[in-house]
C-alpha cells in the first residue's frame, strides 16, 4: 500500500484524503497542532512543524512514503518540495519553488526574465523598510514575503499607515521579512484560481473573478469567488501564454497550482503570485463543480507517480460561485439563515464549520471564515448581482 504525507491539518486537506482512501492509499497527516480537523480522517498523524523542513524529512524517510503535498496550506509547500527532492519522490524543484514561495524573489525572477511585473523591493528589518518607502508613490502594498491568506498585507495611502502596516507584516512573517511594492489598480476582477501542469505543459489554466467584502476589518480578504472571469479573453490569452513560459523556465513538471493575476489600467496582464499547492477556500473543488475538472484527484496521483486523467482547459457549465461565510463584527454563533427563495434557486451545497455557542471573530483573513456556499448562476451578470447583495440573502446569526 502507497503511503501520502500531507502536510497541513486544516478542513480543505479532507478532500486529498478522501481521494487518497478511494485509492486504496495510507494517508498521513503532519503539524505541530494534534486537534487540527485533517487528523481525525487521515490514518496515522506526525507531529512535526511542517515548516522545519529536516525534522519532516527525517519523519518521511522513518515513514518511508511515497508522496508528500502540502494542499492548500502555505506554509508546507517548500518542505514539500525539499523532502520530495531529497527522497526522490514526484514534486516540483526545490530551488524553484523557493522562488516562488518568496515574494521578493519571485518579483525578481519575474523581472529579470522579462515579466509584466510591479515595482517592488524586499526588506528584513523596519529601519530600512521605513527608509526603502520613500521610494515608492502611494499608494503601495506592505506584505509578508512568505504567508497566504493576506495575512499581514496593508494597503498605503499614506505614510502614516507604514509603521503600523510594516510591524504586522514582519510579525506575520515566517522568515521575518516583507516586501514593498506598487498597488496595481486593476480593471475589473482580480482572479485567484487553480490550474494544473504535466511534465511543464499547463494543461488546465483557469481565471475567475475574486470578490471583497468592503466592510470587512482586512478588506484584501476574498469573500467571495466566480466563474468565468470577467477578464477579456486577450488579456486572459495573454496570462496563460506567461504562465506556460513561468512554468517551462523553473521547470516545474506535474503540479497543482493556485495562481493569482489581474488586468492592471495599462491592459497589461499581471503575475501577482504563484504557488505549486491548492488554493485554500475550496477552489479546486469548485473548479470540479464547475466545469468537471478533478484537480485534486490529479494532485493525489501526481505525488504517488500514478497514472493522471486527462484534463483540459475550463468549459463552465453556467455560472458558478463560492460565497465565504463570514461576519464583520464579534460574537457567539447562534446559526446562519438562508434566503428561503435563494436556497432553492441558488444553493448547491452548504458547509457550515461552527457549533452554537462557538466564538465567532471579526473576518480579518481566511482562517476567521464561518462556512462557505456552492452557488450556481444561469448567468455571470446574476452571479455578480447576486454577490454583491449577499447580505440580504446570508445571515450570520450572533448573540
Amino acid at each position: 500500500m502507497k503511503k501520502l504525507l500531507l502536510l497541513g491539518g486544516t478542513k480543505y486537506l479532507l478532500p486529498y484524503i478522501i481521494r487518497a482512501h478511494e485509492l486504496g492509499t495510507y494517508v498521513i497527516t503532519c503539524d505541530y497542532l494534534p486537534n487540527n480537523i485533517a487528523h481525525r480522517y487521515s490514518d496515522e498523524y506526525a507531529n512535526v512543524s511542517i515548516v522545519d523542513k529536516e525534522a519532516v524529512l527525517r519523519k518521511a524517510k522513518e515513514l518511508n512514503i511515497d508522496g508528500i503535498i502540502s494542499p492548500a496550506t502555505d506554509p508546507g509547500v517548500v518542505t514539500a518540495s525539499y523532502v520530495a527532492e531529497k527522497m526522490g519522490l514526484p514534486g516540483c524543484p526545490y530551488k524553484s519553488v523557493d522562488i516562488l514561495q518568496h515574494k521578493d524573489k519571485f518579483r525578481a525572477f519575474l523581472r529579470d526574465n522579462g515579466f509584466t511585473v510591479p515595482n517592488s523591493a524586499g526588506f528584513d528589518n523596519k529601519e530600512d523598510a521605513l527608509a526603502g518607502a520613500r521610494r515608492f508613490k502611494l499608494p503601495f502594498i506592505v506584505k509578508p514575503t512568505d504567508s497566504a491568506g493576506s495575512k499581514g498585507v496593508t494597503r498605503i495611502d499614506n505614510l502614516d499607515q507604514l509603521p503600523v502596516a510594516l510591524d504586522e507584516a514582519f510579525d506575520v512573517s515566517i522568515s521575518k521579512h516583507i516586501i514593498i511594492e506598487d498597488f496595481i489598480e486593476k480593471v475589473g476582477s482580480s482572479s485567484d484560481t487553480d490550474s494544473f501542469s504535466i511534465d511543464s505543459n499547463l494543461v488546465f489554466c483557469s481565471f475567475n473573478c475574486q470578490h471583497f467584502d468592503a466592510e470587512a476589518i482586512n478588506p484584501y480578504t476574498p469573500s467571495a469567488y466566480s466563474w468565468p472571469s470577467d477578464m477579456p479573453q486577450t488579456v486572459q490569452g495573454d496570462l496563460r501564454s506567461e504562465l506556460q513560459r513561468l512554468i517551462k523556465l523553473l521547470n516545474l513538471g506535474t503540479s497543482q497550482y493556485n495562481i493569482e493575476t489581474r488586468m492592471g489600467t495599462d491592459g497589461k496582464g499581471y503575475i501577482m503570485e504563484v504557488s505549486p499547492r491548492a488554493g485554500g477556500n475550496r477552489l479546486s473543488e469548485m473548479l470540479k463543480y464547475s466545469c468537471s475538472q478533478d484537480l485534486v484527484s490529479n494532485a493525489v496521483r501526481a505525488a504517488l507517480g500514478m497514472k493522471l486523467d486527462d484534463l483540459h482547459d475550463p468549459v463552465y457549465n453556467g455560472a458558478w460561485a463560492e460565497y465565504i461565510i463570514h461576519s464583520n463584527k464579534a460574537g457567539t454563533y447562534r446559526g446562519i439563515t438562508l434566503d428561503p427563495e435563494f436556497e432553492k434557486k441558488h444553493v448547491i451545497e452548504k458547509d457550515y464549520w461552527l457549533n452554537p455557542g462557538d466564538h465567532v471573530y471579526e473576518f480579518s483573513g481566511a482562517n476567521r471564515a464561518i462556512g462557505t456556499l456552492v452557488l450556481r448562476f444561469d448567468t455571470q451578470s446574476e452571479a455578480e448581482e447576486t454577490l454583491a447583495n449577499i447580505n440580504s440573502f446570508v445571515k450570520v446569526e450572533l448573540t
